[in-house]
């Protein structure tokens, strides 16, 4: 992140702590997002309680890898935004702005400002969290006021006054009763018609709802295109060995926090030794069907990022603090995966297409972040596939 977005944030964070933006901090170029907001917390007096202080990290990570400049900031912004649709601010159910609101403002407000008028309309629990914010901090002339969109009607009126609004409300209600006397004529003229050709009406009526899919079908497609039908765990593998009966093929014994370690075969033998993966954190996919590869049982999915040709594989890696069998998770989906994965529906099979590394080599589902309790899973591997 560069120096003028840290110097953003040092100022906003001070602007609503009531701290001088003038209080010595160093140099904040040696400073991330996370041990910025510290020093400026600790020079408050503030001390936040445990569980609130939890939450600002998971905000301080999003901040952390929030592609500024990337195509996929539009993804990431509508992530945050499903996370806004029942919230006025970031923490807890409450009204007052908190850090996380203000370091996540302060980072994503060029983004936002940068987009255009329709993204910004489909960004709507964004564009009213921001509205909020910068009307309840005062953050003087830090950053250009986000002003939310408001109706096309109502735009063309902006800037029009006296006689030529009037007028224009004026040719609006005329052209509202003319289209409500002429709704009202083609109903009384519907009104005589037979009795047959109602019928016939109804019945083409009928044909047509027949062709049209149902709300509920809809919403089942995008069900088996969610993320969050995958159980995605951490994982640590204790021990790892070649696969009696195929070169190409590892066998690991991987740790997710239950009581019996999961054998999950994996074709990295050509790019990793068995000692190289002993001992090693990986990210899993725990509910696929358990089925044997080459006589050998599998009951998992070791996620690898690889580069275009496939030259050069890796699995992911999560973070040091995150904690092995956690359930991985993405910021603005939710839902509960299923039981075991149904191989028939293909449910993997759409779902891998969207993951990827984004330019800093953080592992995503459509630009938003595989995170954890200890921050984003990573690979070495940017702009990488994941599967």
């Amino acid at each position: 992140m560069g120096l003028q977005k840290k110097q953003i944030i040092s100022s906003a964070l001070s602007k609503h702590l009531s701290l001088s933006p003038e209080a010595p901090l160093g140099d904040l170029g040696e400073y991330d997002i996370k041990s910025l907001y510290l020093n400026i917390l600790k020079s408050s007096g503030k001390r936040s309680p445990l569980k609130e202080s939890e939450e600002v990290m998971k905000w301080i990570s999003f901040a952390e890898i929030f592609p500024i400049d990337s195509p996929t900031c539009f993804d990431a912004l509508s992530g945050l935004n499903k996370d806004l649709a029942l919230n006025s601010v970031l923490l807890g159910n409450g009204l007052t702005p908190s850090e996380a609101d203000i370091i996540v403002f302060s980072v994503i407000h060029s983004s936002v400002i940068g987009l255009s008028h329709l993204e910004r309309e489909k960004l709507v629990h964004v564009m009213r969290w921001m509205d909020y914010i910068q009307n309840k901090v005062d953050f003087g002339k830090l950053f250009e006021k986000v002003l939310l969109e408001k109706g096309a009607f109502e735009l063309q009126l902006q800037g029009i006054k006296g006689d030529a609004k009037s007028e224009i409300d004026t040719n609006a209600k005329k052209t509202v009763e003319n289209s409500k006397n002429k709704e009202k004529s083609e109903a009384d003229l519907s009104m005589k018609k037979s009795d047959a050709g109602n019928k016939s009406t109804g019945k083409k009526e009928s044909a047509q709802e027949k062709k049209k899919p149902s709300e509920t079908e809809a919403g089942e497609k995008d069900k088996e295109l969610s993320v969050s039908l995958l159980n995605i765990q951490v994982g640590l593998i204790r021990k790892a060995w070649k696969h009696p009966s195929a070169d190409s093929l590892l066998v690991e014994e991987i740790d997710i926090g239950d009581a019996k370690l999961r054998q999950v075969v994996s074709g990295l033998a050509k790019f990793y030794s068995p000692d190289d993966l002993t001992n090693r954190r990986v990210v899993l996919i725990t509910n696929v069907k358990p089925g044997k590869l080459r006589d050998v049982m599998s009951e998992g999915l070791v996620l690898c990022a690889s580069n275009e040709d496939h030259t050069i594989v890796e699995p992911l890696l999560p973070p040091e603090g995150a904690k092995v069998g956690e359930r991985v998770s993405f910021l603005g989906i939710d839902g509960k995966p299923e039981d075991v994965l149904n191989p028939k529906k293909k449910q993997l099979e759409k779902i891998t297409p969207n993951l990827f590394s984004d330019d800093k080599g953080v592992a995503t589902f459509k630009g938003i972040p595989f995170m954890t309790s200890g921050g984003p899973c990573t690979s070495s591997i940017p702009k990488a596939s994941i599967k």
